[in-house]
Formats: structure tokens, C-alpha cells, sequence
């Protein structure tokens, strides 16, 4: 009975958000009490893989940020190329409200951020960390709300979660990149050349994909650009439109293996090893600084700023329509909920203030945690207030 209970629980589309809040207290609750030491330990405790010349050295966290968000970024790769392809975003009329939706969600939160951050020149390297959306935390949420919300809000908010991923991921890889090794990326680009290869030549085994796939992220790792970003240029490789012997797509069977580990195991793993924070009444006054400030506004007011009014001028402009029976207080409603950062504005922000003090990381997380609970609780009350006619 409790096995069968559990497993209905994982099938519904909330079970991600409530694991990832699960996680997030855990990593709270394992930084505030005499369990800090021991979670500090683990986070630091030195991992390391040698094999000939080759040495990778880092302490787990790293490992987690590193290895498993690769994976991570393997099964978002793959999403955005059947979207594209065939899904959401494969004609002009899918894409245009979403799309701009998703330039004002990344552009007006970064002006926010700049706004109180730009006189720092170390601070401004987190001028992305309010850009992105947390696309598991925001569907968990919506799909809370069940029929209070129709089913193309819902298609709406995956579309434009999509959209901000690939903006993320072009963000990261432009500017957040180190000095880059020309030899790894030499190395990186002819087995890039090699999955391809395999793509043209319809191998349908995802095998030899995983193997050149993982030289390819320890190439990236070592070439200065972050190691993440060889899940996404692998997913990018994987055929959607030949099929195997058992007739399978091979992205559609990797993604859907993918899918619940991801889900169950790396993200909140990520969030609980991201989401520590030592809470005092030092870290609350830290919030009136301007990297929690701009990361609270950019999250919470420019999200929904940039957001909503990118999308009202679309749609009074004639260049798009409101997603079927929708209305603009929930699309306002929907808007102030991209504002949940979580996973992706805590990846940016280890990225932004990786070789920086520690001090930044503190602020940076409670200017996180801060803005993607306000989103979380105002955007929930608004939608829930504007379905009530629909239940």
C-alpha cells in the first residue's frame, strides 16, 4: 500500500517541486544546527580521478555542480531539440509568445541586478543570476493548482521555461567561460565531429554516444568552458528521427530515461548541496546589500515586469495571442511565478562567484532563496484567486 502510494506520488507533475523544497529545507536545516560542520565536511571532501596524464581534482560540490548538472543539461539539450523539431517551438506561431515572453524575463531581471550591483566590479558577474526560471519548481506549482489553470498556461510556461534554459546555457557559455585551453578544445571539437558522424550516419546505439560523450565533458571540463555545456552539445547529436530495431527514437528513449533520475536524484541532490545557508541576524541584514537586493527585485519585480508587459505588448500589437482560455490576470499570475530561480539562478551564481569570496556566495544564496519564495507564494495566490470560476 505504501509502495503504490509513493508511486502515484512520483507520477504527479508536483512531485519534483515538493522534493526540490524537501531538499532546500533539509540543506537549511543541516546548516543551522550541529550537523553544519558534517554538511560542510561533505560539500569539501576532495574527490579525485587519475588515469595517466589525465588528473581531474575536486572537492564534491564541484562534482555535483560539474558532473551530475551536466547530466542536468543533457536532458534539457535534448528537450529543446524535439521541441524544436517537433514539438512546442516548430512553427513561427508556437514560438513568438513565449519567445518574447522569455527575452523580457531575462532582460528586465538583469537590469534590476545591474541597477544595484554596478558600481562592484566583482558583484556584477552575477548580473545573470535572476535571468533564469527554475523550469521543475514553476510546473510543480502550476500543476498544484490542477483545473484552476488551463491546460495551455501549462504548454505556455513550458515553452517559455525552454526558451530561458537555452538563453541560460548560451549565457553561461559566453560569459562564463575561463581562460580556455586551445589543445582541450581542439580535442573537444573533433569529438564533437565524431558524434555527428554518428548522428549522419543514423547510428541508432545510444552507447558509443555516451562513451565520446563523456571524453567530450572531460575536454570541456579541462578546456575553460564549463563542463555542463557538453551535455548540451551531446544532446544536440542524439537522432530524433530515425528509430532503433525496436522502433524507438533514441533522444525520446534517453530522455525518457533520463527523466526520473534527473528529477528524483540530481536535482535534489543539487539543492541540497546548493541551498545551505547558515540563517543569523547578520545573513537577514544581508538582504538590504545590493547583491541580495538585486537579485530579490530582478527575480521578483523584474521576472513579472518583464515578463507580462513583453508579452502584453505582443499580444496588443497583433504579432500573437493569449494561450487559449487564459485570461491577463493569470497570465500576470503566471508571469510573477517565472520569478522562481532556484536551481538555475544558484548554478549561475556558483559560476559568477566561483574564485570570489565566500561572503558572496552567503548573499548571493539568500538573495535566491528570498526572491523565489516571494514569486513562488505571490504567483501561487494569484493564480488560485483567478481560477476559482474555472473549478
Amino acid at each position: 500500500m505504501l509502495a503504490r502510494r509513493f508511486h502515484r506520488f512520483f507520477q504527479q507533475d508536483y512531485a519534483i517541486g515538493i522534493l526540490l523544497f524537501i531538499s532546500a529545507a533539509l540543506a537549511m536545516l543541516s546548516a543551522n544546527t550541529f550537523f553544519a560542520e558534517y554538511y560542510d565536511l561533505l560539500l569539501s571532501t576532495p574527490m579525485r580521478i587519475t588515469i595517466g596524464a589525465l588528473d581531474i581534482h575536486k572537492p564534491f560540490l564541484l562534482w555535483i555542480n560539474d558532473g551530475l548538472m551536466a547530466i542536468f543539461f543533457l536532458l534539457i539539450g535534448l528537450e529543446v531539440k524535439q521541441e524544436v523539431l517537433e514539438g512546442e517551438l516548430s512553427s513561427p506561431a508556437q514560438i513568438i509568445l513565449p519567445g518574447i515572453g522569455a527575452i523580457g524575463g531575462m532582460l528586465v531581471p538583469a537590469l534590476f541586478y545591474v541597477a544595484f550591483n554596478y558600481t562592484d566590479p566583482v558583484a556584477i558577474k552575477g548580473w545573470a543570476i535572476p535571468a533564469a526560471t527554475d523550469i521543475a519548481f514553476a510546473v510543480g506549482i502550476l500543476a498544484l493548482l490542477g483545473k484552476r489553470v488551463p491546460a495551455s498556461l501549462m504548454i505556455f510556461l513550458l515553452a517559455l521555461a525552454i526558451i530561458d534554459d537555452l538563453g541560460a546555457i548560451i549565457i553561461i557559455a559566453i560569459f562564463y567561460t575561463e581562460d580556455l585551453s586551445l589543445t582541450s578544445m581542439g580535442i573537444a571539437s573533433v569529438l564533437l565531429a565524431v558524434l555527428a558522424f554518428f548522428n549522419y550516419r543514423g547510428v541508432t546505439r545510444i552507447g558509443p554516444y555516451m562513451v565520446v560523450g563523456t571524453l567530450l565533458w572531460i575536454c570541456v571540463l579541462k578546456s575553460g568552458v564549463h563542463a555542463t555545456l557538453a551535455g548540451v552539445l551531446l544532446a544536440f547529436t542524439i537522432p530524433l528521427k530515425v528509430v532503433d530495431r525496436q522502433g524507438r527514437s533514441p533522444l525520446k528513449a534517453l530522455q525518457h530515461n533520463l527523466h526520473s533520475p534527473v528529477n528524483y536524484i540530481i536535482l535534489p541532490i543539487f539543492a541540497f548541496a546548493n541551498a545551505g545557508l547558515e540563517l543569523n541576524a547578520e545573513q537577514v541584514r544581508s538582504l538590504l546589500t545590493p547583491i541580495p537586493l538585486g537579485i530579490v527585485t530582478g527575480l521578483f519585480l523584474g521576472k513579472q515586469i518583464g515578463v507580462f508587459s513583453f508579452c502584453w505588448l505582443a499580444v496588443k500589437s497583433g504579432l500573437a495571442k493569449l494561450p487559449t482560455n487564459s485570461n491577463w490576470i493569470q497570465m500576470y499570475g503566471l508571469s510573477i511565478l517565472c520569478g522562481i530561480g532556484f536551481t538555475m539562478s544558484l548554478f549561475i551564481s556558483s559560476l559568477a562567484f566561483e574564485n570570489v569570496s565566500t561572503s558572496y556566495l552567503v548573499s548571493d544564496r539568500i538573495g535566491v532563496l528570498t526572491g523565489s519564495i516571494l514569486s513562488a507564494v505571490f504567483g501561487f495566490a494569484i493564480l488560485y484567486h483567478a481560477g476559482r470560476k474555472r473549478v
